[in-house]
């Protein structure tokens, strides 16, 4: 039995993974204390651990929780509030109605669907399709930032669910910038003022990877000069 199963909580991920930074977000938010395995996924191999914990996707995050591997990060971060959010508390990552949730996790099916995707067309593209891909992106985070609104964070005054599904991302702004030759700050200055407060928290600084070795990391993955 590895380390990680035998652990009552590890979480197994790749430091630049913007995924599972969500996840190890979350559990800091919530005082979850855990382990943690990297997995390098520069690596062309999966481990013997992430094969056997996740054998349809062979992909992380993965939370092992006694023994049992939750995979998925909004899935995972889910299982998290269930589990580790006192019951009768108003600290929950989602919100506590259901309109609230459901609203939650479409922004999130958003970012994880439309933005993903977009970042990865407009690091990869060249010519008018990244042209296109860049406006497309920059349209979506305003977007974003409607829906942010003039509140603190996504569900109000409280760093929740929404906060920790995007905020990953915005360690990646800075290889927007570079990359496309804008600027966040103007384009989106409300949602870069909420990354600002973000990162002002104890649990979001100590996960988010310096910017620009993560964008070194995306030039080197999508071949960029």
């Amino acid at each position: 039995m590895d380390a990680g199963e035998r652990s009552a909580v590890t979480c197994v991920d790749f430091w630049a993974n913007g995924f599972g930074m969500r996840v190890r977000i979350a559990l800091r938010e919530l005082g979850v204390a855990f382990d943690y395995v990297e997995e390098d996924l520069r690596m062309g191999e999966r481990s013997d651990l992430v094969r056997r914990m996740n054998p349809v996707h062979r992909s992380v995050p993965i939370l092992i929780h006694r023994g049992r591997p939750v995979c998925g990060s909004l899935n995972i971060l889910d299982y998290i509030d269930e589990v580790w959010s006192a019951p009768g508390e108003t600290r929950r990552l989602l919100p506590g109605d259901p309109a609230g949730r459901a609203d939650a996790r479409f922004w999130a099916d958003f970012i994880d669907h439309k933005v993903f995707a977009t970042q990865t067309r407009f690091l990869k593209s060249k010519g008018e399709e990244k042209h296109v891909a860049k406006e497309e992106l920059v349209e979506q985070l305003k977007r974003l930032e409607e829906v942010l609104g003039d509140k603190e964070h996504f569900s109000g005054d409280e760093f929740g669910f929404l906060d920790m599904v995007l905020i990953p991302f915005s360690s990646m702004f800075r290889g927007y910038e570079q990359h496309g030759g804008f600027d966040l700050e103007v384009e989106c200055p409300k949602l870069m003022r909420w990354v600002k407060r973000c990162k002002e928290r104890e649990s979001v600084r100590a996960v988010l990877p310096d910017e620009t070795k993560m964008y070194e990391l995306h030039k080197e993955w999508y071949g960029i000069e």
